[in-house]
């Protein structure tokens, strides 16, 4: 069994009125975007892992996967948008990795009927600085490719009305200023009140500038939450996009999630991993925090890399 490296974003006021304000001195997810709506694909770069549903390994153009390196980009300056410094990467790199090919013995989407995917995080999650986020762009490549997907999930529903002719699924999971533990507080209620058959998983920006030390741990506890509450999705879990303010943290906590996921697969958990950080140019960040129409798009493409194979 093995993991899958494909290849990652914080928060939104919540429909049930629980809102955390993300002020502070990290950059608050809160505050909308001014993030150019430059139209990008997403690229999956990265893919080179396996889980207990795929059992072979893509090759790709990524680093192959383990741990993402330290943010090309930092900022002494606190808050939102006070990263101004450019990546050194300002585009997407292109790869050709697939995801990998699933196990025929583990499908978590249906034979007929829609694909639910519970997209759960934050306000990046939630699509803060594009209306919909990484969803609109998610959709558009599944329907290109003839799958039907829907997203489930409890909080204020956002995008737009129609994405390629087609009604766009508003549902999500994505709650603005949460951190890993609050985001696990609501699994399985309300997250999980329709099973989702995929989650994708975004999860710890919030706790790069509240608190940062034990965030790994938090996030093994809210993975394993996931498996027991649904043994039957496949987790898709990925490390966190740069966050310039809090550029140390963000490189000592992703360099440790493959590992999280890599030991939870090999005791044959449906769980993979995408590394959501590579190659991702702070130039995508509208407000240096959130994405900006391009960078969701490329958060997108990275997701569907991993979960392609799994669709019907």
């Amino acid at each position: 069994m093995g993991l899958l490296l494909v290849g990652s974003m914080a928060c939104s006021s919540a429909s049930d009125g629980s809102s955390d304000g993300s002020g502070g001195t990290g950059g608050g997810a809160s505050s909308s975007s001014g993030g150019t709506p430059t139209t990008s694909t997403g690229e999956g770069s990265g893919v080179s892992s396996t889980t207990s549903g795929a059992s072979s390994t893509a090759a790709t153009s990524g680093s192959g996967g383990g741990a993402a390196s330290s943010s090309s980009s930092s900022s002494s300056g606190g808050g939102a948008g006070g990263a101004s410094s450019s990546s050194s990467s300002s585009a997407a790199e292109t790869s050709s990795g697939s995801g990998g090919s699933p196990d025929t013995g583990f499908q978590p989407c249906p034979a007929t009927g829609a694909c639910k995917i519970l997209p759960l995080g934050d306000s990046i999650t939630f699509g803060l600085g594009f209306d919909g986020g990484y969803r609109v762009e998610l959709f558009h490549l599944a329907t290109q490719d003839g799958h039907e997907v829907t997203f489930t999930g409890t909080q204020q529903m956002n995008g737009p009305a129609m994405v390629d002719g087609k009604p766009f699924p508003r549902n999500h999971e994505g709650i603005s200023g949460e951190t890993i533990q609050q985001i696990a507080n609501r699994i399985p209620t309300p997250g999980l009140r329709d099973m989702p058959h995929i989650v994708l998983l975004h999860a710890g920006t919030n706790d790069m500038y509240q608190s940062p030390n034990g965030a790994d741990t938090r996030l093994g506890a809210l993975i394993d939450e996931l498996i027991a509450e649904a043994p039957d999705a496949l987790i898709v879990v990925s490390n966190i996009i740069p966050f310039p303010s809090g550029a140390n943290a963000v490189s000592t906590y992703n360099a440790k999630i493959p590992a999280l996921v890599e030991a939870r697969a090999s005791k044959g958990a449906h769980v993979l991993f995408v590394d959501q950080f590579k190659d991702f140019p702070t130039s995508e960040l509208g407000d240096g925090v959130h994405p900006n129409k391009a960078g969701y798009a490329r958060m997108a493409g990275r997701w569907y890399d991993a979960i392609s194979d799994y669709l019907r």
